[in-house]
């Protein structure tokens, strides 16, 4: 028995805080797991600069609202959902996926929380577990299934290197290079014939 975990932004969706970074004229929060494999600090980094600029949800929201799935994203997944199980996931928040599943027939996605003031304000966030994509990896396998993964990011690897079958999707170079063990795709048909061939 096979079940696909998927990353969502950089694999499904443009990434939300590149997309909020160059909406609110804040290059500093263009910064992503892609740079900074430490996604703790990663995340205080960008609520300090949230607090800074007085900007809360309503305002990420907004910039949500405009982003579409990546080019030929929702087929991709249309088609692995009709071949076997597949689950998105994701160290982003319920409150910023939402929408980009609405716009990806609602895939099943394992993701985290944000707790936000009554005002907007961004206090804090809450992840769903330790070593989110991994510890979830580990449980689905421990339940019988084998998993295939995919990914773009440093926080992406420790799924991939635990599958069955992982693969590199839309990565940087740096990843790429110091990871030359694992396939590297940059088109979802490319992706997609890998996967049919591990199951």
């Amino acid at each position: 028995m096979n079940i696909v975990c998927l990353d969502m932004e950089g694999v499904l969706v443009p990434e939300i805080w590149i997309a909020f970074a160059d909406a609110s004229n804040i290059p500093a929060l263009r910064r992503t797991t892609r740079e900074e494999p430490d996604y703790g600090k990663l995340m205080d980094y960008r609520l300090s600069i949230l607090r800074e600029h007085h900007l809360g949800l309503k305002e990420i929201q907004s910039t949500i609202a405009t982003i579409d799935p990546l080019p030929g994203a929702k087929e991709f997944l249309d088609e692995l959902r009709a071949t076997t199980q597949v689950i998105i996931l994701s160290d982003t928040f319920e409150q910023f996926a939402k929408p980009l599943m609405s716009k990806l027939n609602w895939p099943t996605i394992f993701c985290n929380t944000l707790d936000v003031a009554p005002n907007g304000e961004i206090m804090g966030y809450q992840m769903r577990c330790e070593k989110s994509k991994l510890t979830t990896v580990k449980a689905l396998q421990s339940m019988g299934y084998d998993t295939i993964a995919a990914g773009d990011s440093y926080n992406d690897l420790a799924m991939i290197q635990a599958s069955k079958a992982g693969f590199l999707f839309k990565s940087t170079d740096q990843i790429k290079a110091d990871h030359p063990e694992l396939p590297a795709f940059e088109e979802f048909n490319q992706l997609l014939a890998a996967i049919k061939a591990a199951l």
